[in-house]
């Protein structure tokens, strides 16, 4: 089944566009049949489930964070991913900066946005993104690649398009702004039920966990 679903992903996807598998609470096997399948790029939202994971698959598979990080696993972030897509305050930026100069890691990171200024959630609001790019560019191990944005919660995935689109135009400013000094490539926005608007908008990586793996099992 997740073959199947790959394939039938991978066969619609524009070129260029990158599938990051969100793994949260998918096994193992899961993970290692979906690389089999040709994902490149797992997903992570916690720390300590990422860990247990990458001690067994280790770097078969690049690893992007996309949860919340907190300041206090930054030095497992550091050791365990290629990026950060969730960069979201000063603070972690610090943490993580000085994890990545303890082992001599450039990491890349990307900006989480919180396009539809949602006050119960994590990111930098649009109109203060900017702002807080100039402060990150003093940090030597962290290199801004490009931003992520989750959008509200919401059942019909044409209602985040307005969000996907303020992202985009917010990522095409700072690479007109900034394209002569950063590296400013990634987009990531959308999830298995709205990576195909995202896409339209502009997105370059997409964030898929059901429609990869399937239906999460209930707990019980």
């Amino acid at each position: 089944m997740i073959k199947e679903n790959i394939e039938n992903i991978l066969k619609d996807l524009p070129p260029g566009v990158k599938i990051v598998a969100a793994a949260k609470e998918r096994s193992v096997d899961e993970i290692r049949e979906a690389i089999s399948s040709g994902i490149k790029i797992i997903g992570e939202n916690y720390i300590n489930e990422a860990r247990s994971k990458f001690e067994v698959i280790g770097k078969e598979v690049k690893w992007h964070f996309i949860g919340h990080l907190q300041k206090n696993k930054a030095k497992y972030a550091a050791t365990i991913f290629n990026v950060v897509e969730t960069l979201d305050s000063l603070e972690l930026a610090e943490v993580l900066d000085r994890e990545c100069w303890k082992i001599n890691k450039i990491m890349p990171v990307f900006l989480e946005i919180n396009s539809a200024s949602e006050p119960q959630k994590q990111g930098i609001l649009i109109e203060e993104a900017e702002g807080f790019l100039d402060k990150i560019l003093r940090f030597k191990h962290l290199k801004p690649s490009g931003l992520m944005t989750m959008g509200p919660f919401s059942d019909n995935p044409e209602e985040l398009r307005p969000f996907f689109k303020k992202t985009k135009n917010l990522f095409d400013k700072i690479k007109l702004n900034y394209g002569n000094i950063l590296e400013w490539k990634y987009l990531s926005m959308g999830m298995s039920f709205s990576y195909q608007i995202a896409i339209e908008e502009g997105a370059n990586i997409v964030r898929i966990g059901a429609a990869v793996f399937g239906p999460r099992k209930q707990k019980i």
